[in-house]
């Protein structure tokens, strides 16, 4: 017997689980998880706790080069978290979907 809380995830993963498979999607949702990566790398670079290491931001090329990885770690990390909440929902709702089927024999 499927509990109530077990039964209303399977209908809302029926109802969205296209929709959360988009890449898109992915990664606006996981935009946040990305940003917490990286605002602790931009506090490290510019906090200036290295007196031996140049400011970043006097020398433009790798400031540009700074900002370019940052967007990559973002982006990356966004859609890669996306799709490991999105697999271990469809893993969920497979098992609970056996155990109904199971259930019915």
């Amino acid at each position: 017997m499927l509990t109530p809380q077990e039964q209303a995830f399977i209908r809302y993963w029926e109802e969205n689980r296209s929709r959360q498979k988009k890449v898109f999607r992915q990664f606006l949702v996981g935009i946040p998880v990305g940003l917490g990566f990286i605002i602790p790398i931009v506090i490290i670079v510019f906090s200036g706790w290295d007196k031996q290491v140049s400011d970043p931001s006097g020398d433009k090329s790798l400031m540009m080069v700074l900002m370019v990885a940052l967007l990559l770690i973002v982006g990356f990390t966004a859609i890669f978290y996306q799709k490991y909440k999105w697999d271990q929902y469809e893993q969920r709702y497979k098992e609970l979907l056996s155990k109904r089927g199971d259930e019915g024999n």
